[in-house]
């Protein structure tokens, strides 16, 4: 059974005939579908019983199998089954900001498609939000299948994020969450065109609640990160969430002068009153190399908050949607 942890809260307060939209971005899971759906299906038939009404939002992010074939399918059979299909692949993140900006449901479950989270959770989920919770988020007690590298460079992220924030981060957790309609509406306030949604869930604030569970491995298919995607969203996260880097980097240039400054000066002094010349050829190449180094880490790191900058200013849309497609009665933009 999933342990709790409590940040705040309330009285509970039972909320009947509250609608809830499992919002679902997905990107070439073909393989994994239709176990998910025969999931949701059982998911949905429970919970509706319990006087919710609950529908399933489908972002595909321009997939290139049968992916949204196999969700058109769905959504003819089933009533509850909603979709969005964007024009190409923009990205995890944007797809999801997709359905958020068109969901107006009383509450909003974010999932992965791979049933790494499980959709069976989401009673629970629904159980704490009854409780006077706005965001009840899912904390990975264990992450089945995942190397070393990944757990460890994973667990370094959120603690560098944590340690130059200004608010606190919810450590170890990713999109798995139910966020009320105030914390929906709070995220489609904010206009920033590169998003880091972990960030954001934390810097809307509003009262949370964690639950622990056990990460399932992928159930089939293979994952759409790799390295070089999990470094460049763990930039966007930094540079998209704090300053200190900037700040970094000045405070860095101040002390290397500094210390550039008073070796000078030991080095003039040295040489008027000892008469000793400084050797040291493979003093000065390291200096050399180190300094170059950090200009290069420097420029970098201004570059990053520069692009970002510029990449707001061109004002494009964040996504395009080639067809959407709502059968649900529970209120869509």
């Amino acid at each position: 059974m999933p342990a709790c942890s409590e940040q705040s809260g309330e009285k509970a307060v039972k909320m009947p005939n509250r609608s809830v939209t499992i919002l679902i971005p997905c990107y070439n899971e073909q393989e994994v579908l239709t176990e998910l759906f025969s999931r949701l299906d059982q998911l949905i038939t429970h919970t509706e019983q319990q006087s919710y009404s609950l529908n399933c939002l489908f972002v595909d992010d321009g997939s290139s199998d049968d992916t949204q074939s196999m969700i058109k399918d769905y959504s003819t059979k089933k009533s509850y089954v909603d979709y969005i299909f964007l024009s190409r692949n923009f990205g995890k993140e944007k797809a999801m900001f997709a359905g958020i900006e068109h969901i107006q449901a009383d509450a909003t479950v974010i999932i992965d498609a791979d049933l790494q989270d499980p959709p069976e959770l989401i009673p629970q989920m629904i159980s704490l939000w009854e409780q006077g919770y706005d965001d009840v988020y899912a904390k990975r007690r264990s992450r089945s299948g995942e190397s070393w590298l990944k757990r460890t460079s994973s667990h370094l992220y959120y603690r560098i994020l944590q340690s130059v924030s200004e608010v606190s981060i919810q450590k170890d957790t990713g999109d798995f969450r139910l966020l009320d309609k105030k914390c929906i509406q709070a995220l489609k306030m904010l206009k920033e065109s590169e998003r880091n949604s972990k960030a954001l869930f934390s810097w809307i604030g509003y009262k949370k609640i964690e639950f622990l569970f056990d990460r399932d491995e992928r159930k089939a298919g293979k994952t759409k990160w790799n390295y070089p995607q999990l470094m460049h969203l763990a930039v966007d996260g930094l540079t998209s969430f704090t300053t200190k880097p900037l700040h970094f980097a000045t405070y860095t240039g101040i002390i290397i002068s500094l210390c550039a400054f008073l070796y000078a000066l030991l080095t003039l002094i040295r040489t008027l009153f000892v008469g000793i010349q400084v050797p040291g050829y493979a003093s000065i190449l390291i200096a050399i190399l180190l300094l170059g180094g950090l200009n290069l880490l420097c420029i970098g790191v201004v570059g990053e908050y520069l692009g970002r900058v510029f990449l707001q200013t061109k004002q494009r849309p964040n996504y395009l949607i080639q067809e959407k497609h709502f059968n649900s009665s529970i209120k869509i933009n």
